[in-house]
């Protein structure tokens, strides 16, 4: 008797788990994540909630169309489709800056500039220099860093004929 195979579609399939340790690297990851969200909860979970509702609405509708509109102006400031490789060197420091700015405002903007001083005894007023002055580092280090790569690539290139 011959025996017939079964097509692949009506096969049972196999999870795609993966070695014992990554399973093991997961479940530690969802337990701390459980840990942290109930310590986070208990005491004021509608503040909480609140705020995540409030993130997520400013990131989709405030902060999304923002980006979305300087990454468009980047991309069509840079004109040609050859120039297009060189927008990771604008957006990876405006990125940087933007995060770095996020998580600082209070302390950048001064909103609480006697708060700080009082718990720390330190001057507030040195923060939006910093920010300023990483920002330059920032996009300063990515225009040398797209120098040398144009300058490596034009090395690289044989010369053209007449």
């Amino acid at each position: 008797m011959a025996m017939r195979r079964i097509p692949s579609a009506l096969r049972p399939r196999r999870l795609p788990l993966g070695s014992p340790l990554q399973i093991l690297l997961l479940v530690c990851s969802f337990a701390v994540a459980g840990y942290a969200g109930v310590q986070l909860l208990a005491n004021d979970w509608f503040g909480v909630a609140l705020w995540f509702v409030g993130a997520a609405l400013l990131h989709d509708l405030v902060l999304l169309p923002l980006y979305s509109v300087a990454d468009r102006a980047v991309i069509r400031g840079l004109g040609s489709a050859g120039r297009r490789t060189w927008t990771p060197y604008v957006r990876v420091p405006a990125v940087l800056s933007g995060l770095l700015l996020l998580v600082w405002f209070p302390l950048i903007s001064g909103m609480v500039a006697d708060h700080y001083r009082s718990g720390t005894g330190l001057s507030p007023d040195v923060f939006l220099g910093r920010w300023l002055l990483i920002t330059a580092v920032l996009f300063g280090g990515s225009a040398l860093l797209l120098l040398l790569r144009l300058r490596r690539a034009t090395k690289l290139r044989p010369p053209a004929d007449h």
